[in-house]
């Protein structure tokens, strides 16, 4: 599987930060998030969505700080992204900061199993997992870049403040990530 990741974080500093490669990918910094439905495939079981079922996660998060991810990967380091972001979710109660992970693939069986093991390995409380309906390549309106590994896109009050990608997942920098995620709270 190819490498690819968006998460969608809603924060209230605006920056936009590339480790690695410099790589145009998601909506730019200060533009309102559009909504876009996915399918529940696992993970956040007290979030009161059923696996299976399809909704607008960026919308059951109104404009409270959010995280949206779309990857193509599974790799170690994206676990250890989700992993960080879950605790953060639990250190920040008070900020009402959320997330999801949106996996993409060709296929969107293969995708869909692709979230669950994802949600499986992390071990998440907090983060569903889920496939986007445009399952390929993530909402059109977003402009995840084919060439992104990861792009993690911080909003707050449904608009973009921020945002990280790289080319290669290895250039990702997870302390660097939390890093300005808590600046942003």
């Amino acid at each position: 599987m190819k490498n690819c990741f968006i998460f969608g974080l809603a924060l209230c500093v605006t920056s936009a930060v590339s480790f690695g490669e410099e790589l145009a990918s998601g909506p730019k910094v200060g533009s309102r998030i559009g909504a876009f439905n996915v399918t529940k495939c696992a993970g956040a079981a007290d979030d009161g969505v059923s696996e299976g079922d399809n909704l607008c996660y960026r919308c059951k998060n109104g404009s409270r700080p959010q995280v949206m991810v779309f990857t193509r990967s599974t790799d170690e380091h994206v676990i250890k992204l989700v992993q960080a972001i879950d605790a953060a979710i639990k250190k920040n109660a008070d900020s009402k900061l959320t997330a999801f992970v949106n996996v993409m693939a060709a296929d969107k069986d293969e995708a869909s199993a692709a979230a669950k093991k994802m949600a499986e390995v992390s071990k998440a409380k907090s983060i569903p997992f889920v496939v986007p309906n445009e399952f390929e390549n993530g909402p059109d309106d977003y402009g995840i870049s084919p060439k992104a590994a990861i792009t993690i896109v911080m909003a707050n009050e449904s608009q973009v403040r921020g945002s990280v990608s790289v080319a290669d997942i290895k250039d990702l920098k997870t302390d660097a990530v939390i890093a300005q995620i808590q600046k942003m709270l």
